[in-house]
C-alpha cells in the first residue's frame, strides 16, 4: 500500500492503483454500483489532451515574448506536459477504465469524475517518466493534470463531446432503420389491407401506406437529431469555475476549444456567454426531448407490428421468430424484439423526466447534478442506437405480408362498402354492408344479391390503383 494525503487526512491506496485519495473517498462516499459511462470517460481524455496541447502553445507564446519571458513565471516542464499528453491519449482510447472507480450516481457536481481522471493521468505520467505512482511532488493531479481547468468546465464539455459522438451514431442508426422500412413500403405499395381506427375496421388502405407512416416518422426523427448538433456543440471550456475565467490565461480561454475541435473533428464552439453555459443545462433537456420523440415513434411502430403479428389477429403480417419463448409451453415464440424496443422507450421516458427535473435543480452559477444528468442522457442515446439496430436487423427486414389473405379479408369486411359512397350513397352502402355482415358474404357476392351496381363497375372501383387514390374527382363517378 502507499499513503496519500489531503487536508482531510491520509488514506492507504493500493500500491499499483492509478487512482488516488480523491477517487477512493468518492468511492466510499457514493456506494452506487452503476458504472460511469465509458464514452464520457474517453471524452474526458480528449478534453484533457486539448488542455495540455493548449498549455504547450501558451508556453511557446510566453517564451516568444521578450518582455514576458524575463518575468519569473513558473512553467511546467515540457517533459511533464509531454507525459501528461501521452497519458490523456490513453484515457481517450478507453485504456485504464478499470481504474476509474467513481460510480455514475454521485454528489459533488462532477469533481470526483475530474479528480479520478486527473489521478489516473498523473500516475500514468509518472510511470512514463520512470517515477513511482503517488509521487505527486513531481507530477500532481491538481497542479499539473488539472492545469488551467475546473471540474465545472471540463466535465460538461466532455459530456457534450461524448453526446456529439453518439448523436452521429444515432443519426446513422435512424437512417439505416428508415431505409429498411422504406424497402417494405416500396415492396407493398400496391398491396391492399384494411385500415383500422380505434382497433376497429375502418376503410381500405395499403401495406405500403402503413409502412410509409413509420418511414415519415423516422424521417422527422432524423431531422430532429440533425438539429441537436447545433444546440449541443456550444461548450464552456476555459470558463473555469463559473464561467468568468478567473485564474485562467486569456490565451488559454481563446485557444483551448479550437484545439478540442481539431482533436475531435466535431463542430465544437466556445459559448459567447460562458457563465450561461456553466449555469444552465436546458440544452440537455432540449435534445433529450428529441430522444423521447424518437422513442415514442419506435414504440408506436413496434406496438403496431406486434399486434398485427399476434395470435389474436388474423396473421396477415408475420415477424421473424428470434428465440424460444417459454420454458414450459412448447413451440411458443414471443415478440421479443418489439418488447425490447418498448422497454427501451420507457427507459427513455423515465430518463427524460429525470433530466428535466435535475436540470431545473441548478442553483445560481452551477448545477450540481450533471453526473446523473449526463449518465441518463448517454444511457438514452446508447439504448436508442441499440433499439434501432436490433429492430432493423432482427425484425423489419424479415417482415412478411400474406397479400392474398389481406385481400380476402378486405373484401369480406363490410367496411369496404365505404369505397362505394360516391357511387351509391350512404344508405345503399349501409344496406350492402349489412348484407355482407349478416350473411358472411364478400362485397361481390352481396352486390350480386342486391343488384346495387354492375359487377364490372364494382370490380373497377375496388382495384388497388383506384382504392388507393387520394380522394375522387366527379369525372370518375
Amino acid at each position: 500500500m502507499r499513503i496519500e494525503s489531503d487536508y482531510l487526512g491520509s488514506m492507504e491506496i493500493p500500491v499499483d492503483a492509478l487512482y488516488g485519495i480523491h477517487s477512493l473517498r468518492a468511492k466510499e462516499n457514493f456506494p452506487d454500483t452503476t458504472p460511469f459511462q465509458i464514452e464520457w470517460y474517453k471524452a474526458m481524455g480528449l478534453v484533457k489532451h486539448a488542455c495540455f496541447l493548449t498549455y504547450m502553445e501558451f508556453t511557446k507564446a510566453l517564451r516568444g515574448d521578450a518582455d514576458i519571458s524575463k518575468k519569473d513565471y513558473l512553467l511546467i516542464d515540457d517533459k511533464v506536459i509531454d507525459s501528461l499528453i501521452k497519458a490523456s491519449i490513453e484515457i481517450s482510447e478507453g485504456k485504464h477504465y478499470d481504474q476509474f472507480i467513481v460510480p455514475a450516481i454521485q454528489g459533488g457536481a462532477g469533481t470526483s469524475i475530474n479528480m479520478n481522471v486527473n489521478e489516473i493521468i498523473a500516475n500514468l505520467a509518472l510511470i512514463n517518466l520512470g517515477d513511482k505512482k503517488g509521487n505527486y511532488n513531481q507530477i500532481d493531479p491538481i497542479e499539473h493534470a488539472n492545469i488551467f481547468q475546473s471540474t465545472n468546465d471540463v466535465v460538461p464539455t466532455a459530456l457534450k463531446v461524448a453526446t456529439l459522438q453518439l448523436l452521429v451514431v444515432l443519426e446513422e442508426s435512424i437512417n439505416n432503420l428508415r431505409f429498411k422500412v422504406e424497402e417494405q413500403e416500396k415492396k407493398h405499395r400496391g398491396s391492399l389491407r384494411l385500415g383500422y381506427t380505434q382497433m376497429q375496421a375502418a376503410v381500405p388502405s395499403s401495406w405500403g401506406q402503413l409502412f410509409s407512416t413509420y418511414s415519415e416518422a423516422l424521417s422527422r426523427d432524423w431531422w430532429r437529431v440533425s438539429k441537436c448538433f447545433e444546440r449541443i456543440k456550444v461548450v464552456n471550456l476555459g470558463g473555469g469555475a463559473i464561467g468568468t475565467g478567473i485564474g485562467t490565461p486569456r490565451f488559454f480561454i481563446m485557444e483551448v476549444v479550437n484545439q478540442l475541435q481539431k482533436l475531435t473533428n466535431l463542430p465544437i464552439t466556445r459559448s459567447e456567454n460562458l457563465n450561461d453555459a456553466t449555469a444552465n443545462l436546458d440544452t440537455f433537456v432540449e435534445i433529450h426531448a428529441t430522444m423521447k420523440a424518437h422513442a415514442v415513434n419506435l414504440e408506436k411502430m413496434v406496438s403496431d407490428l406486434r399486434l398485427m403479428s399476434s395470435d389474436i389477429s388474423d396473421n396477415q403480417l408475420s415477424i421473424p421468430k428470434r428465440q424460444v419463448g417459454s420454458s414450459i409451453m412448447p413451440g411458443k415464440i414471443n415478440p421479443v424484439i418489439a418488447e425490447y424496443v418498448i422497454s427501451v422507450s420507457h427507459r427513455v421516458y423515465s430518463n427524460d423526466q429525470l433530466i428535466s427535473g435535475l436540470c431545473g435543480q441548478g442553483v445560481l452559477d452551477l448545477n450540481a447534478y450533471i453526473p446523473l444528468i449526463g449518465h441518463a442522457l448517454l444511457d438514452s442515446l446508447k439504448l436508442l442506437i441499440s433499439a434501432n439496430n436490433s429492430l432493423m436487423s432482427n425484425m423489419i427486414q424479415g417482415i412478411e405480408v400474406d397479400t392474398n389473405k389481406a385481400n380476402e379479408q378486405l373484401f369480406l369486411n363490410p367496411s369496404i362498402s365505404t369505397a362505394l359512397l360516391p357511387y351509391i350513397g350512404f344508405n345503399k352502402a349501409a344496406t350492402l354492408a349489412n348484407e355482407m355482415k349478416s350473411k358472411g358474404l364478400n362485397i361481390f357476392e352481396a352486390n350480386e344479391s342486391l343488384k346495387l351496381m354492375e359487377n364490372s363497375k364494382l370490380r373497377e372501383i375496388v382495384k388497388p390503383e383506384n382504392l388507393l387514390k387520394l380522394g375522387f374527382s366527379l369525372k370518375e363517378i
